[in-house]
């Protein structure tokens, strides 16, 4: 158990280390965007529309078989049958898949303009007419990521998890070498071009480790197969549990379009792109490695060792995601400021992107728990209490956009955003609770009390560090860096030192961990 432990722990911190150059470098390629086109330009406004709705039909249609009922039934196929039957099933889901999202490209390139009314009705006609032409263009990363992410997909099931988490680093790389020697010459449509080579790029870099598992690929374009019949019916519950970020997107996106001439669309772009890269990159690594694991403890009826990993993923997530949320809270502006302001990203694009990231990042809790409770049910291939939480999630953020958006502007949104993914969480957990399989104890409200205690002294500290060095550092970018660099080192110092302290066992474990590391190389 320890030796699987300590794989499961090497694993998260490579996939980790790998997600963060990728999400540093989406950061960089998102920075690039902002001083190119900024919020309020027709560009940027129709340009994001366009790139969001292929990932939302993707998210919406595709991404819960691929990300939810792929891998269950690729492990219960080679636990009972063997690797070549699992392999079987994997180009059999490959075909299928591959066949499905061609079909959407087609319907979502005929169908985009009613799409783009759907998304932001409130553009005017001219921004309208290019975001229906960029739709056009970039509905193909639709196939691409059908692809992409059923390679992702037999990969993690086989434990290979640091390919699929370098794919993001050369789709990134592609867009920024785009904006240094090209967007000049191509412009928007050069971009979407961009984005398309970048998805494309993504399957492709996956082929050799599929070639080094062993898969070879085979078509089969049957959806009669026993592993295709076993993936569709946990689809269709399964399915709308992964519309809620998706669907949520798009609603915010529709109240954000009425909104500073539409700038509310870009500036709820920008904050969640950066939230997500921050949560995404610890709680995605770690989901990412937990969920095949899971997935094979229930193929393997382990149900003991399976409530022991969903717990312990639970407590180490919160232990990460508590002082990132605080943090990001006290320093949206600066952040928000160094990342993105300068050239067509002016004060007003500052102002109202950091408003939105500071009441997106409330809700990181509630998204981090959202993510791990999901795989859960999703690995015992259980879609009903997700069905139900999603539902509920999503009427609630469209309804809180509805009474928020006008009184608060685009801080509205992103309160309505925080509330439906807490929500979400919350009723995950509760149907787990009530059968004796969730993660609340005595032992474990303590330790989240401890947590918290920590989190709020970090807080502290990283408000007096901002508020003592707001009038003496020079303005500009260097004086924003050298604030942001100072607040996260005290920050981190006090989280952990208070951690400590207060004997927060992920700070026990880490501690001898490292003294045990130091009496080896001794």
């Amino acid at each position: 158990m320890a030796k699987e432990r300590d794989h499961s722990t090497r694993a998260i911190s490579t996939v980790m280390a790998i997600t963060l150059v990728g999400k540093a470098l989406g950061l960089f390629r998102d920075r690039l965007m902002a001083v190119h086109y900024g919020t309020a330009g027709m560009e940027a406004k129709a340009f994001y529309t366009a790139s969001r709705i292929p990932r939302v039909f993707f998210d919406v249609v595709f991404a819960s078989a691929i990300a939810a009922c792929f891998i269950p039934v690729f492990s219960q196929t080679m636990a009972k049958k063997g690797k070549d039957a699992a392999f079987r099933f994997g180009g059999n889901f490959l075909s299928v898949m591959g066949l499905l999202t061609a079909a959407l490209t087609v319907v979502g390139i005929l169908l985009a303009q009613p799409l783009v009314t759907l998304f932001a009705d409130g553009y005017d006609g001219q921004t309208a007419a290019l975001a229906v032409s960029l739709t056009r263009v970039m509905f193909p990363t639709v196939l691409f990521t059908g692809v992409a992410f059923s390679f992702v997909g037999i990969l993690q099931a086989m434990d290979r998890f640091n390919v699929p988490a370098l794919i993001s680093v050369v789709s990134n790389l592609v867009i920024i070498g785009y904006f240094y020697f090209l967007d000049a010459d191509y412009g928007v449509y050069g971009l979407a071009a961009a984005y398309l080579v970048g998805w494309l790029l993504q399957a492709l870099v996956q082929v050799p480790s599929l070639k080094q598992v062993g898969f070879r690929y085979h078509p089969d374009f049957s959806f009669r197969s026993e592993g295709m019949r076993q993936a569709f019916a946990l689809m269709g519950p399964v399915m709308v549990s992964t519309w809620v970020q998706p669907i949520n997107l798009t609603i915010n996106s529709r109240f954000g379009s009425y909104l500073y001439d539409g700038a509310g669309v870009s500036a709820m772009e920008y904050s969640t792109n950066l939230y997500l890269v921050i949560a995404g990159v610890f709680v995605l690594s770690i989901t990412n490695v937990i969920f095949p694991k899971l997935s094979r403890l229930t193929a393997q009826h382990q149900q003991q060792a399976f409530r022991d990993t969903l717990r312990q993923t639970v407590h180490s997530s919160l232990f990460l995601v508590l002082p990132m949320a605080a943090g990001l809270m006290l320093l949206a502006r600066p952040l928000v400021s160094f990342l993105y302001g300068g050239g067509e990203f002016d004060a007003f694009s500052v102002d109202i992107t950091s408003q939105a990231l500071v009441w997106v990042s409330l809700g990181m809790v509630g998204y981090g728990l959202q993510n791990i409770l999901s795989r859960a049910y999703f690995a015992r291939q259980e879609g009903r209490a997700p069905l139900i939480a999603g539902g509920v999630s999503i009427l609630v953020n469209f309804g809180l956009c509805m009474v928020l958006t006008q009184p608060l502007g685009v801080a509205g949104l992103a309160i309505s955003s925080t509330a439906s993914s807490t929500l979400y969480a919350v009723l995950l957990l509760i149907p787990l609770e009530a059968r004796g399989e969730g993660v609340l104890s005595g032992r474990f409200l303590i330790d989240l009390g401890k947590m918290l205690l920590s989190a709020v002294g970090m807080a502290a500290v990283v408000w007096l560090v901002r508020e003592g060095l707001a009038g003496i550092l020079p303005a500009g970018k260097l004086g924003e860096a050298v604030l942001l660099g100072l607040c996260a080192g005290a920050g981190a110092l006090a989280y952990f030192l208070l951690a400590a302290l207060l004997r927060v066992p992920e700070m026990k474990l880490a501690l001898g961990a490292l003294a045990q590391r130091m009496r080896k190389r001794g």
